[in-house]
């Protein structure tokens, strides 16, 4: 059975008991529900190429982490969201679990009626995690990835578009050719 979209401020509890019952995909920001837009095909491409950079950059590095694509929670100070791709470090996430323990990667790919909110809201709020140590904002189509890094106290920002992306923690690279290859 499924219910109309809340209106107004819930807390996170009642946010994932309405969640379990709907179809689609939601997120919570500062407080209120709001669906998630259809996906257009260039975004679903680019969220499946990233998973697949950070799942082979694990098992290179041979750290203890696990590459997800998007499905998986981030909550913050009073938000759910749902990155497109993140990466767990640490204890192995228990079956049943639809939050990220100890996030320590998290990427959005942008897309039209999500920019705003992915490069202020979310930048914001991702960083008040404190396992969240890089948030990568993908292009879909074109060769752009803006890494915002936790550096102490403050969050450095870089836009990359030709060679290495260094995520240390936890010790992965990406390069630019894995996340954009040759069509």
């Amino acid at each position: 059975m499924t219910h109309a979209v809340p209106q107004g401020i819930i807390s996170r509890e009642e946010y994932h008991r309405w969640y379990d019952d709907q179809p689609g995909r939601y997120e919570r920001i500062d407080g209120r529900v709001y669906a998630m837009s259809p996906e257009r095909v260039e975004h679903v491409r680019a969220k499946a190429q990233v998973w697949l950079a950070l799942h082979r950059a694990i098992e290179r590095a041979g750290v203890r982490c696990e590459a997800f694509n998007d499905g998986m929670t981030v909550e913050t100070d009073d938000s759910d969201y749902e990155p497109d791709a993140s990466v767990n470090c640490g204890t192995p996430i228990e079956a049943g679990s639809t939050s990220l323990t100890d996030p320590v990667i998290v990427v959005e790919v942008l897309s039209p009626s999500t920019r705003m909110i992915d490069s202020g809201y979310k930048l914001a709020g991702y960083f008040t995690v404190p396992s969240i140590q890089h948030y990568l904002i993908i292009h879909p189509t074109r060769r752009s990835v803006i890494h915002h890094r936790r550096t102490g106290e403050r969050i450095d920002t870089a836009i990359i578009a030709a060679g290495q992306i260094v995520l240390d923690p936890p010790g992965l690279m990406l390069t630019m050719d894995e996340l954009y290859p040759p069509t």
